[in-house]
């Protein structure tokens, strides 16, 4: 494929935004600097994938990068994947517009972290190998829990790959004067190189520099819009108190955590989804042993943790320096984080402490941030297919290196015309409920078999799978009966669930439909999944499990 036209396609890498509703952008002038400046990502990336497809020789290095990325290394990638541009625009735009309660959303996407680190970690890295089937499917049935658990991955990766798909097209729309369908489609091409040439190995470094980047941007954002406060934290409270429509209000929790209902269920979703996103699981597998799955998970803590509260930080400063300029008042009020424009604070304060120039860099950085996350997603959904569904259900493990990574690489061809496709379904609709939808299914359907899986003796292949689709029946419902889809989508006049997300009462349920049918069940092969947990165990504690997985 040209290189330039490959460089073209760095104007689509716009960022997800994760809490966006409808976005009614207009065309902007071309900003020259961000277009210079991703070109130069775009040309260094593409570099990368050249690099990495010549180490690419087998389906480890393609699914894993052969297991040779160090602890320090991943925890930059995981740091990678999950900070993606809609933390930097999303959540500083929803702290610029609902303070206090702004920042508490940012918590609950924190602290599911140290779930995976001491709980799964290194279980993961010892009982895996290419994905998180391989675990549950460990002792129990292999077709029918590899199917499930490909049936669960991708439609996880689906629902994301939508937000990201229309959260560039609409943003690229907005900053670059870019054609929506144009930005999608390269996008959708973009993905397709770094993944199908590149694999894990491409993406992983992907990953690592668009990280450095958006925390060295993201910092200095915050220095310079801390400089216009005499770098005091009281003074920008103050002046955010007095410049916010809400005054005081902004500094404690306001109408999002009213319903504690709500509230609670917004809570488990985001802390347990991130326990069963495919795209996160894989990445423990990237690395040699248990000991660098821990420092992985370690590092990415806190990487994580300081970016959010950089963006805390860029929230608050936008209330006073880009809230006071008058196209951000509607009727007298600060426009919402939701809404229009406000989606784009952070761009605005870029431009406003540091002028066209930082604006540029900044808008380059989160572009280049979807081509990491979709490209990621798609792995991990080509891996699904290819790995889970064509190797082991379909040819019993007879399948050569060869014919797998044939697949893998339609099967990214196919995810690829997919999310183009989805994205211009999804052009002028509500995305806010697919995110919702994606962290519920992770922690309704993936999350329960998976935890279940390492650490429940009792668990056998019915109980699984009756409990899997439980909670991924059940999410998909209440979603599609709340709020966000019923009234927003559908135009009825009032929501059959009236909560805005399922997790409360969706990952109970999955929880206990597995124990109770896994406790029923009396079958024979029952009988030899419970028998076999002892065995699992003990390779789950001395690292001798991956390659025993690959060949059970």
């Amino acid at each position: 494929m040209n290189p330039r036209l490959l460089a073209l396609g760095a104007l689509l890498l716009a960022p997800a935004l994760v809490f966006a509703a409808p976005i009614v952008a207009e065309k902007q002038p071309v900003n020259l600097h961000a277009i210079g400046m991703f070109f130069v990502f775009v040309l260094g990336t593409l570099a990368i994938t050249w690099w990495a497809a010549r180490q690419t020789q087998s389906t480890s290095d393609f699914y894993t990068a052969g297991g040779g990325i160090s602890g320090f290394q991943n925890g930059l990638a995981i740091a990678g994947d999950y900070m993606s541009a809609a933390t930097l625009l999303g959540l500083s735009s929803l702290v610029f517009a609902k303070g206090y309660d702004g920042f508490i959303y940012t918590v609950a996407f924190f602290v599911g972290w140290p779930i995976i680190t001491f709980l799964m970690a290194e279980r993961l890295r010892n009982l895996g190998r290419f994905t998180f089937a391989d675990i549950v499917s460990y002792r129990l049935d292999q077709t029918r829990m590899r199917t499930f658990a490909a049936f669960g991955s991708l439609t996880v990766v689906c629902c994301y790959l939508v937000v990201q798909m229309v959260g560039a097209g609409q943003l690229i729309k907005l900053l670059f004067g870019l054609d929506y369908r144009t930005a999608v489609i390269v996008v959708g091409a973009l993905m397709l190189v770094y993944v199908i040439f590149g694999g894990m190995i491409a993406t992983t470094w992907v990953q690592i520099i668009k990280a450095v980047l958006l925390l060295a941007g993201g910092t200095t954002l915050a220095m310079l819009a801390m400089a216009e406060f005499g770098f005091s934290f009281e003074t920008l409270a103050t002046r955010a108190v007095e410049a916010h429509a809400i005054g005081w209000n902004i500094m404690g929790p306001g109408a999002m955590l009213a319903d504690p209902i709500n509230a609670a269920s917004l809570s488990l979703g985001l802390v347990f989804g991130i326990a069963g996103l495919p795209h996160i699981l894989m990445r423990f597998f990237t690395v040699p042993n248990a000991r660098e799955a821990r420092k992985s998970v370690f590092y990415a803590t806190g990487f994580i943790g300081f970016f959010f509260l950089v963006v805390m930080v860029l929230g608050y400063a936008a209330i006073v320096i880009v809230g006071t300029d008058p196209q951000f008042y509607v009727g007298g009020d600060l426009k919402g984080a939701l809404i229009g424009g406000g989606n784009m604070v952070a761009m605005h304060l870029a431009k406003a402490v540091g002028g066209n120039l930082f604006l540029g860099f900044l808008s380059a950085v989160a572009f280049a941030t979807i081509l990491a996350v979709v490209s990621g997603l798609a792995l991990a959904g080509a891996s699904a297919i290819s790995h889970d569904l064509y190797a082991t259900v379909l040819k019993k493990g007879t399948a050569s290196e060869a014919q797998e990574m044939r697949v893998t690489r339609f099967a990214t061809v196919g995810l690829g015309v997919i999310a183009i496709l989805l994205g211009f379904l999804f052009e002028n609709q509500n995305i806010a409920f697919l995110v919702g939808l994606t962290f519920g299914i992770a922690a309704s359907t993936n999350f329960p078999v998976l935890i279940m899986a390492m650490y429940w003796k009792n668990l056998t292949t019915r109980g699984a799978l009756a409990g899997g689709f439980a909670g991924l029946i059940s999410a998909l419902v209440l979603v599609i009966l709340s709020p966000a889809v019923w009234v927003t989508v559908l135009g009825n006049a009032k929501a059959i669930y009236p909560y805005d997300h399922p997790a409360l009462f969706s990952m109970p349920l999955a929880f206990l439909v597995t124990v109770v049918v896994s406790l029923l069940d009396t079958s024979a092969r029952a009988a030899r999944e419970r028998d076999a947990f002892d065995d699992q165990f003990v390779r789950a504690q001395t690292g001798l499990g991956a390659a025993a997985a690959s060949n059970h």
